[in-house]
């Protein structure tokens, strides 16, 4: 394409195509609890909330009381409990009685034989039985207390006095406790993003909230699924916070450096997609443009990687691309070219 008057060509912008100098890859992400310090609150067993001893903010102990249930269920776990040991003990004297018969040769050995049997299984019932009210930890009088088994902050409480609860009813715990000394950053990277993640990296956080300043970080785990529709992979990240002013579900931005290589970057604006084949305007002189067929690799921060059709130093449209293209009838690697 050869403009009729190069000199009034100001509508259109060129960039110099250079090597890569270093860069920082900028994702969005989202901070959230640390599960390795989070617990969530289900009670095993259904009843109505008589007591709340926490609220929301209230920093607990691990084995502190969060509230307390009047539980039937627990109820009739003491009341299995107290059969099972009845019942182990009465096949615990029929085993001794059958022993002593079995002895003298009154009672016959598959008599003996039942006895043992009944007395085993009396006393695994009797052994689950016991398991179960010990793993409940409630009480004589039939209430059932919600312990926490984690030290933290109480960011999350779904029960109101009265409430009654049922396990099989309910998804949602009644207590969520968490350290918050420590969060979890959840980001999602693109496939071409993939060269500058790696679990142990370190990154930095910019949050709207402290726009003029950075909190450090470090990527854990790279996930190994693409997700099919959006084609970003998760990446989770650990954010340390013990002064607590980062908070969970903040909205931050994870700013990772990335070093000089020798790959050749031109702006993303002066890249077109025409069918598959991606394309640029090279400046040869002022007023002469040529279109060039290139192979692109990942963009990020603004710049995309050329792996072929232009040369370091060459100057590239990075605006009027569009005026341009009108010159030309076909394109570079169509059966026939030609220029107006």
């Amino acid at each position: 394409a050869i403009l009729s008057e190069p000199d009034k060509a100001d509508f259109l912008k060129t960039a110099t195509v250079e090597k890569d100098q270093g860069s920082t890859l900028r994702l969005p992400g989202r901070l959230v609890w640390n599960e390795d310090h989070t617990v969530r609150i289900v009670p095993q067993v259904g009843g109505r909330v008589q007591k709340i001893a926490v609220e929301i903010g209230s920093e607990v102990k691990a084995g502190q009381t969060l509230a307390v249930l009047s539980s039937p269920d627990f109820g009739q776990a003491q009341a299995d409990a107290r059969k099972a040991q009845a019942d182990l003990q009465l096949a615990q004297h029929t085993l001794e009685r059958q022993r002593e018969l079995h002895a003298a040769g009154i009672v016959a050995d598959k008599d003996f034989q039942q006895s043992q049997a009944e007395a085993t299984g009396a006393q695994a019932e009797a052994a689950r039985a016991g398991q179960r009210l010990a793993g409940l930890g409630g009480a004589s009088d039939g209430s059932y207390t919600l312990r926490t088994p984690l030290a933290g902050i109480v960011v999350e409480r779904n029960l109101n006095p009265g409430l009654e609860f049922r396990p099989e009813q309910s998804s949602d715990p009644l207590f969520v406790v968490t350290n918050p000394t420590s969060l979890w950053l959840q980001l999602d990277a693109g496939e071409g993003d993939l060269a500058a993640l790696k679990a142990g990296e370190k990154i930095s956080l910019q949050v709207k909230q402290y726009p003029d300043e950075r909190f450090a970080g470090v990527i854990k785990h790279v996930g190994d699924f693409v997700d099919p529709t959006t084609r970003t992979i998760r990446v989770r990240g650990e954010v340390p916070n013990q002064d607590r002013r980062l908070k969970g579900g903040m909205f931050v931005t994870a700013l990772i450096e990335l070093p000089p290589t020798q790959a050749l970057l031109v702006p993303v604006a002066a890249v077109f997609l025409v069918g598959e084949q991606r394309y640029l305007f090279v400046e040869e002189a002022t007023g002469r443009y040529v279109l060039r067929a290139i192979q692109a690799g990942p963009e990020h921060d603004g710049k995309i990687e050329i792996l072929g059709g232009v040369k370091e130093g060459e100057k590239v449209v990075t605006e009027g691309n569009l005026h341009l293209i009108k010159f030309f009838k076909t394109l570079p690697g169509q059966p026939k070219q030609a220029a107006k």
